[in-house]
């Protein structure tokens, strides 16, 4: 069967209420807008969203936020979104914030299918509220769990009609791992190539973890944080 779509309404038109979902992207780099707009209108609700960050008020994640479509967020950085602030401390939206790095190997465990792991960030902290820890070499850790997502969602460079995915630049942070740990991977990408126009040596994320794709548009290079000098 082909993975190809037309666009990105019917790559998630199996989404459905009460999902949880991986959202490839850090910051405002490599995440999956097409997908995200897709699901905007689609209207699916109760969502648990898994990504590094919340996007921002018009932008990313942030859309999804705005429409009260995520019940909860599970991130690392939360800082640039003053409606997501404002439903946190209004109690309308479960967060759970991850270290980064924790973050990053719950994911990877998934895609591994590892169904836990121990890690020494944050212990001693409100991170190790119930959870199990243990003593190695004189060291206390914390059990954490692999993640359990019905899709996952990323952007790539390019990719060609078996799924086959490449990133480009610091877009390759999240999607790769999270392509390899969605039950159902969807992947959009700027340029959609025929087999064998990719070269082997440097595919990212082979075909077999990408079930659905498509080739998206109107990508904004936006810059989340802008730092200038003056003389």
């Amino acid at each position: 069967m082909s993975k190809v779509v037309d666009n990105a309404n019917q790559a998630v038109a199996q989404i459905k209420d009460g999902m949880t979902l991986m959202l490839g992207g850090f910051g405002l780099c490599g995440i999956p807008e097409n997908s995200i707009q897709a699901l905007v209108k689609l209207g699916v609700k109760n969502l648990t969203c898994i990504s590094n960050n919340a996007g921002v008020d018009d932008f990313g994640i942030g859309l999804m936020l705005q429409t009260k479509q995520v019940k909860k967020m599970i991130s690392s950085y939360v800082g640039e979104n003053a409606e997501f602030e404002r439903q946190l401390l209004s109690g309308e939206l479960e967060v759970d914030l991850i270290p980064q790095g924790t973050l990053a190997e719950r994911i990877r465990a998934t895609g591994a299918g590892i169904p836990a792991f121990y890690t020494p960030a944050g212990f001693g902290t409100e991170v190790q509220q119930g959870k199990e820890t243990r003593m190695f070499n004189g060291k206390n850790y914390i059990l954490e769990s692999a993640f359990n997502s019905d899709y996952a969602l990323v952007k790539a460079w390019k990719g060609d009609t078996d799924g086959n995915l490449v990133f480009k630049g610091t877009a390759r942070n999240f999607n790769p791992m999270m392509a390899m740990a969605g039950k159902i991977t969807i992947a959009e990408v700027e340029e959609l190539l025929e087999p064998g126009e990719l070269n082997p040596n440097f595919i990212h994320v082979p075909g077999i973890f990408v079930n659905t794709i498509f080739k998206g548009t109107n990508y904004e290079k936006r810059i989340e944080q802008r730092t200038v000098t003056t003389k």
